[in-house]
């Protein structure tokens, strides 16, 4: 399975892999303290970010729903990883425009009623059903703390406040085996030593009925969709509400999900 991944994840160069509720704050260069780059930075030395990696990691594993403990596993081993993803929003230009005006998803920012009023089918009423279905806010995303590039923690932001935007793309619920999917996804999209640990160590807590359609249909299915997409944290989504989902999956190369996911637990 780990060499299923390697193989599978986008032409990155080289990487080492180095071990409350959303505040709407600009991520700026700016005075924010003793060597505090941005409002919630959170110095820490290389020694203090392999340790913190390590315990983030154990806990983790253990309890895949502390979702603190995969942010801080995020913000300490992908410090590499998160610069080539910037780069590469940088060259296009629909990501170079995130990276200039940085948007924030949360649901001081989300005109939920315009939402509302959207087309059936179209990306920002599907959105906003995931949300309603599932029972999820945009507003559990924990704020970047451990990135020391006050750019690099907006990419990390990011990436997390579009990750159930991913789900919505993918048709994923976000029960185990959804989760395990769009982290499948995510790793070949991101190389992010995080999607990694996710996707190869998340299995081992499904039934052996869902590992069956995980092994035999859904990782490749992900895997395959990976890869033919652009990088998804190039996508102005705020700006794609009134497009048709579909029309979004067809522009990026993305496969309907199969049918009897939501069925599996």
């Amino acid at each position: 399975m780990v060499t299923l991944l390697l193989r599978s994840l986008r032409p990155h160069r080289s990487l080492p892999l180095r071990l409350p509720l959303v505040v709407d704050v600009p991520f700026r260069a700016g005075s924010h303290g003793p060597r505090l780059l941005y409002p919630g930075h959170i110095p820490t030395t290389s020694l203090q970010k392999m340790l913190l990696a390590a315990g983030s990691a154990g806990m983790a594993l253990y309890n895949p729903y502390r979702h603190d403990m995969v942010a801080v596993l995020g913000e300490t081993t992908g410090y590499c990883t998160l610069k080539f993803l910037r780069d590469q929003m940088k060259k296009d230009p629909e990501g170079a425009q995130i990276l200039q005006e940085r948007p924030r998803i949360s649901l001081s920012t989300l005109d939920l009623s315009k939402l509302r009023s959207l087309p059936e089918g179209s990306l920002g009423r599907e959105y906003l059903r995931f949300l309603d279905v599932n029972r999820v806010s945009p507003d559990t995303r924990a704020p970047t703390r451990f990135v020391d590039d006050e750019e690099l923690a907006y990419v990390i932001q990011r990436y997390r406040e579009v990750h159930d935007m991913l789900h919505t793309l993918l048709g994923m619920p976000t029960n185990m085996l959804g989760e395990i999917v769009v982290k499948w996804f995510e790793a070949v999209q991101t190389a992010l030593p995080m999607c990694i640990l996710g996707a190869l160590f998340g299995p081992i807590r499904l039934r052996a009925q869902n590992l069956q359609v995980l092994f035999s249909e859904l990782i490749p299915w992900a895997i395959q969709n990976g890869r033919r997409a652009p990088c998804v944290l190039n996508l102005y989504y705020e700006r794609r509400w009134e497009q048709s989902l579909t029309a979004l999956r067809d522009e990026l190369g993305i496969s309907p999900p199969p049918k009897h996911i939501q069925g599996l637990a």
